[in-house]
């Protein structure tokens, strides 16, 4: 199922094997916990044993590969996806809520720390970044960070946070700038138990832990600040476009289970006689499916070496874009057409409705698809 042409046989091993030796565990845990926040740790704890959090950052920071690997976490993210979304997004967190501290230059005292415990297991991750104003344009932040002697102030409400009350590590970016000038960014690590930090749950489809921060006068460290002064939109414009292929290969995994569950259901599910894979239109629906993951799937492993390859930054920009974009709408279409195909089963507790409530989101967060259309036009016509 990987696509050749973009995986190197150390990836693999590494990465898809490293995933698949963990499934059956995770799944477990996920099974026996009494919240998905509690699964959530635990899964976390149970990466971190099994060295599959070494692929979210490079060998000289506790990781497992010399330099970071987009490719690596799209093969864990279509894994761990096809086996639970709870599991793909205990993964998928902890490679974005640490990367900013990964991109500083270089993470060192107390963000180094904070990382090696990420690697770990032994701390969970957040990325928090959006917030009531503030979604795909980060001009909007209104999050301050006021310098107080050898700490920053910061004051303010992030909203759709994940892990939000879970995380230990916050990575939390504020306006350290003029009012007039909330662009000029910086980013800070917040230890999950800060005075001041308040985390608020949300509920949202799929039930994952998401929740609202707020900040009310935390003051964090200056040598908690990742990287200089001003440097926060870097360092989020560096994660997201590291992680948007990424986000594909999520959806990928989705689609793929749920074309994988269609195929075992109209195989043993009968009607009118005979089983639902005998049907021409059943056989056409099948094949559709097939395509659009097969399609997706190349386009998320193009952008993710692309971004491994350090191309230009508009290559990286579009192609990412052009992955997120259509494997998150691909695997939409393709779970509707499972839910269609199981009928009944398909709208009752069931693996295709579950992954239904699950795939909406991602055609939202990290840029949604809408704007991720305009994005790969302006690359075009610069």
């Amino acid at each position: 199922m990987i696509e050749r042409a973009f995986v190197t046989p150390e990836l693999e091993s590494l990465a898809w094997d490293a995933a698949s030796a963990v499934v059956d565990e995770a799944l477990e845990l996920e099974r026996n916990a009494k919240s998905p926040a509690d699964a959530l740790r635990a899964m976390v704890a149970l990466y971190g044993r099994a060295g599959l959090l070494g692929l979210v950052t490079r060998r000289e920071l506790g990781g497992a590969l010399e330099v970071t690997s987009s490719v690596a976490v799209c093969l864990v993210r279509e894994r761990l996806g096809h086996a639970s979304p709870l599991a793909e997004l205990a993964f998928a967190m902890q490679g974005l809520g640490s990367y900013p501290i990964t991109a500083a230059r270089p993470p060192e005292g107390p963000a180094r720390e904070a990382l090696l415990e990420v690697v770990a297991g032994r701390a969970v991750a957040a990325f928090a970044i959006t917030e009531p104003e503030a979604g795909t344009d980060l001009g909007g932040i209104a999050t301050t960070a006021r310098r107080d002697g050898d700490a920053y102030v910061l004051s303010g409400r992030k909203c759709f946070i994940s892990n939000a009350g879970v995380a230990d590590v916050y990575v939390v970016f504020a306006a350290t700038g003029p009012p007039e000038d909330r662009r000029r960014l910086s980013a800070f690590m917040v230890r999950g138990d800060a005075k001041g930090l308040r985390a608020v749950p949300t509920k949202v489809l799929g039930g994952h832990p998401i929740g609202t921060l707020e900040l009310d006068g935390v003051r964090v460290p200056a040598d908690h600040r990742l990287g200089d002064e001003g440097d926060g939109m870097r360092l989020a414009l560096t994660t997201l476009h590291r992680f948007r292929p990424t986000v594909g290969a999520a959806a990928v995994g989705f689609a793929q289970r749920a074309l994988d569950e269609s195929v075992t259901h109209v195989k043993t599910r009968r009607q009118f006689g005979a089983p639902l894979a005998d049907l021409q239109l059943v056989q056409a629906r099948l094949g559709e499916m097939a395509c659009e993951v097969e399609a997706a799937r190349l386009l998320v492993y193009r952008a993710a070496h692309a971004a491994d390859a350090n191309a230009e930054r508009g290559v990286i920009a579009r192609t990412g874009s052009m992955a997120k974009l259509v494997a998150t709408e691909a695997a939409q279409r393709v779970i509707d057409s499972a839910v269609q195909l199981h009928g009944g089963r398909g709208v009752a507790d069931s693996v295709v409705a579950r992954l239904y409530e699950d795939v909406r989101a991602l055609r939202i967060y990290e840029g949604t698809n809408d704007v991720h259309k305009l994005l790969i036009a302006r690359e075009l016509l610069t």
